[in-house]
């Protein structure tokens, strides 16, 4: 049974940084693709960034440039490095992975997902 944590989450102020850690469970994590998305309050999940199971990486236009995803094989987690946040950067943060290597960027695409964590960012 795949299982997806993701901790890392808190309270910080605009122009800080925050890393994400999304731990997996449940198969080999090397081969598969993995994914970041979120969710603001009245909003729909959206993406945000994802990394294939050969590391190719993408990215939401609203991040790119102060986000960086990347996958550590070895301890089977992906990370979420939030630098330069800002207040519409708050949202809870979804942690997905799916039966594939190349990764998509829907959010029906993937097919197991984290509980979440929560990022909120101030003015």
């Amino acid at each position: 049974q795949v299982q997806l944590v993701e901790s890392g989450g808190g309270l910080v102020q605009a122009g800080a940084s925050l890393r994400l850690s999304c731990a997996a469970s449940g198969r080999t994590f090397s081969n598969y693709a993995m994914g970041w998305f979120r969710q603001a309050p009245g909003k729909e999940r959206e993406f945000v960034a994802a990394i294939s199971g050969s590391a190719y990486t993408y990215y939401a236009d609203s991040v790119k440039g102060r986000f960086t995803i990347s996958r550590d094989n070895a301890l089977n987690t992906v990370y979420l490095q939030m630098n330069s946040l800002i207040p519409e950067d708050t949202a809870v943060y979804y942690c997905a992975t799916d039966d594939r290597s190349w990764a998509p960027k829907t959010v029906a695409a993937y097919k197991y997902w984290g509980q979440g964590t929560q990022v909120t960012v101030s003015s």
